[in-house]
């Protein structure tokens, strides 16, 4: 599972897709409706939120209005409502090794791809605040 903290604007189509049943995954597991994934470590920084079904909704909220931007028929109704909050404090670190990490899996899996994004500085999902720190301690490196 890989709940990026990069915008989803960066993914490949390959990697938005699966972004968005992976996201989808972490709202059935935060909503108590699957025995699998509930510690697994992407899902730290959810649970740890303050309401963390609501912070998973807005984060699939942005990653349905990519797809849609994209032509894709992702289906809403499996989001539920939305409502504002605050976002989730995620460091510089974090973000610059996802970055790594995505354009590594670009550059073998889509090489158009990888070289439309890899002069752009990485921009991070919406749902989270970045703060100066290292790696996350959660992250399997």
């Amino acid at each position: 599972m890989r709940i990026w903290t990069l915008h989803p604007g960066h993914l490949d189509p390959q990697g938005l897709v699966a972004l968005w049943r992976e996201a989808l995954l972490a709202r059935a597991v935060l909503r108590g409706q699957t025995r699998g994934y509930r510690h697994h470590p992407q899902l730290l920084r959810f649970q740890e939120h303050a309401t963390p079904r609501g912070a998973i909704s807005g984060y699939l909220s942005v990653v349905h209005t990519e797809a849609d931007q994209r032509g894709y028929a992702f289906d809403r109704s499996k989001i539920g409502p939305v409502r504002d909050c605050d976002r989730i404090a995620t460091t510089r670190g974090q973000l610059e090794y996802e970055w790594e990490h995505l354009l590594r899996k670009l550059r073998r899996r889509s090489p158009e791809w990888y070289r439309r994004m890899r002069s752009l500085m990485p921009v991070a999902h919406p749902s989270f605040r970045l703060i100066s720190g290292p790696v996350a301690t959660w992250e399997r490196i």
